[in-house]
C-alpha cells in the first residue's frame, strides 16, 4: 500500500498552505460534479474493453474519493481510513454465508439475505422506495423504483400486460391537450418502456448509453461522406446518407 499512502500525502500537500489553491478552494459540494463525471468515464473505459484506460480512469474515481475524505478529515468528520473500516465492516456483514455460520452457494438466498440485512440496519426506512439517489439518471432511478416495486409483487401478470400497458401510455400522450399534459404522459411512455426493458433483463441506461453512441458514429459517418451542407440536404439524400452510415456499422 506504499502508493497509496503517497496519494493521500500527496492530495494532504496539495490542500495544505504551500500547496494548490484550486485544490484548497474545493468542497464536498464543488466537487460533486467530478465524482459523477469521473464514474461515468471509467464505466466507458469498462464498455470499451479498454483496460489501460480503466486503470486510468479507476485512478481518477479513486482521487475523488481520497480528496473528498481529507476534506472531510480537516473538519473532524472522518478520514480515508474511517471509510475503509466502514465499508470493509459492511462487506463482512451482509455475507454470512462467506464469514459467518450460513453455508449457501445459492445467489438468490444470497441477495435475499443481502435485502434483510440492510433493511434491519436501516430501520428508518419505511418504504421499499426510500433510499434510491436523487441525484443518479432518471432512467437508472426508474429501474430501481420498478424492481424496488416488483419485490413486494406490484408487477403485471405477463409481458402482454406490460405491451398494452405500453400501448395505452401511447394513446393517451395523443390525447394530452396541453404540453404539461404531453410531458406527463412521455414520462409515463418512459417509464412502461424502462419495465419492458426489465422484463428482458437490459440494463435500460446502458442500452441508450450504447444506442446514443451509436447514433453519433452514424452521424459523423453522414457528415464526413455529404457533399453539400448538412441545412441543405433534402429527405431523400439525408436518409440515403443514414443508410450509408448503418452499413459501416
Amino acid at each position: 500500500m506504499e502508493n497509496m499512502s503517497k496519494l493521500i500525502k500527496t492530495i494532504e500537500i496539495l490542500r495544505s498552505e504551500n500547496g494548490c489553491a484550486w485544490d484548497r478552494e474545493q468542497t464536498h459540494y464543488s466537487l460533486r460534479q467530478n465524482m459523477l463525471e469521473e464514474a461515468y468515464e471509467a464505466v466507458d473505459a469498462i464498455n470499451a474493453n479498454d483496460m489501460k484506460h480503466l486503470k486510468e480512469e479507476l485512478g481518477d474515481v479513486l482521487l475523488q474519493v481520497v480528496l473528498h475524505s481529507q476534506i472531510a478529515s480537516e473538519e473532524n468528520e472522518f478520514n480515508l481510513d474511517d471509510v475503509a473500516k466502514g465499508i470493509n465492516e459492511k462487506l463482512i456483514e451482509r455475507h454470512p454465508h462467506v464469514f459467518g455460520d450460513i453455508k449457501t452457494d445459492d445467489v438468490n438466498v444470497i441477495l435475499d439475505n443481502w435485502e434483510k440485512i440492510k433493511k434491519e440496519q436501516k430501520p428508518h426506512r419505511k418504504s421499499v422506495l426510500d433510499g434510491i439517489s436523487k441525484s443518479q439518471s432518471a432512467l437508472m432511478s426508474a429501474q430501481k423504483i420498478s424492481k424496488r416495486a416488483v419485490k413486494v409483487g406490484f408487477e403485471w401478470q405477463n409481458l402482454e400486460q406490460l405491451k398494452e400497458c405500453i400501448k395505452s401510455e401511447f394513446k393517451e400522450f395523443e390525447s394530452a391537450k396541453t404540453e404539461l399534459n404531453k410531458e406527463e404522459e412521455f414520462g409515463d411512455i418512459l417509464f412502461a418502456l424502462v419495465n419492458l426493458a426489465r422484463w428482458h433483463n437490459i440494463d435500460a441506461e446502458q442500452a441508450l448509453i450504447k444506442t446514443n453512441n451509436k447514433f453519433q458514429k452514424r452521424f459523423r459517418h453522414m457528415e464526413a461522406n455529404s457533399s453539400k451542407d448538412l441545412e441543405k440536404l433534402t429527405f431523400e439524400e439525408w436518409e440515403l446518407l443514414w443508410k450509408n452510415a448503418k452499413k459501416e456499422d
